[in-house]
């Protein structure tokens, strides 16, 4: 499952994502409780079943054979980060060697404003994430934003549109699980848990295209009502095609996973 953390229309919709007839415009932030404060396209050490305060925070205690979700500080993230790219480089199929890449962007990114991090593990084997999804608070300043700005620029939209998008958005950076833990409810219930109480307009990734739209992490995002900002854009650097997907904030109450797969 991959975001970044991977052509469909609404009848009666000219543009799917056109947030500026969303009638939500003027509406007042979310109150939210402050979250701990990220590859720019979108494992094993044994952390502790019961994390410490400094390691992050569970929210809630979890049942008898339910995932155990952390919220974690970007000094738990930077201390995990080994364990945490391993499940990125399985999910995304990488060769090893890719995470001593990665790492760095990765840290560097926890210190991005609004950023947060949330990760699971099953109850069975504790000391192990199986799971990641982390994002941050987009900027005019960050490469990802400038490479979506210059596709969306390249694809006939205007420069008002474009400004309404990228004007107020969470990036929704990566999003992964480890392949033999797929098919759980683990990466819906990790979206979820990192977007419910985001107080951003918009909520933005990028995925890599893929026949049909046939894989589980483009499923996921269209059951969350994600739409389509740009298809097939090809970032400085990788050969994939990917797509830009986006849609408003804040999540509706439906979206909401399972008790027995995560918090409600």
């Amino acid at each position: 499952m991959f975001a970044s953390l991977e052509h469909h229309r609404i009848t009666g919709i000219e543009h799917a994502f056109d947030v500026l007839n969303d009638s939500r415009t003027d509406r007042q932030p979310v109150k939210r409780r402050q979250p701990p404060i990220p590859d720019e396209h979108r494992f094993s050490v044994n952390p502790p079943a019961e994390p410490p305060a400094e390691t992050g925070t569970a929210r809630h205690e979890p049942a008898r054979g339910a995932p155990i979700f952390v919220d974690l500080t970007p000094a738990a993230f930077r201390a995990h980060l080994p364990q945490l790219l391993s499940v990125y480089v399985a999910a995304m199929k990488y060769p090893r060697g890719t995470e001593s890449h990665r790492a760095p962007m990765w840290s560097e990114h926890a210190g991005r404003t609004g950023w947060q991090a949330v990760t699971v593990a099953l109850p069975e084997d504790p000391g192990t994430f199986v799971g990641i999804a982390y994002g941050y608070r987009g900027d005019p300043h960050q490469w990802w934003n400038q490479q979506v700005r210059t596709g969306m620029r390249h694809t006939g939209k205007s420069r008002e549109y474009i400004d309404s998008v990228l004007g107020d958005y969470f990036e929704l950076t990566e999003l992964h699980v480890r392949p033999d833990t797929q098919g759980l409810g683990l990466g819906r219930s990790l979206l979820y848990r990192l977007l419910r109480d985001r107080t951003e307009r918009t909520v933005l990734l990028s995925t890599p295209e893929v026949p049909g739209e046939d894989n589980r992490a483009w499923r996921l995002y269209r059951r969350f009502g994600f739409v389509d900002v740009v298809r097939r854009f090809v970032f400085t650097g990788d050969a994939r095609p990917f797509a830009v997907l986006g849609r408003t904030l804040p999540l509706e109450p439906h979206l909401a996973p399972p008790a027995s797969t995560g918090p409600s």
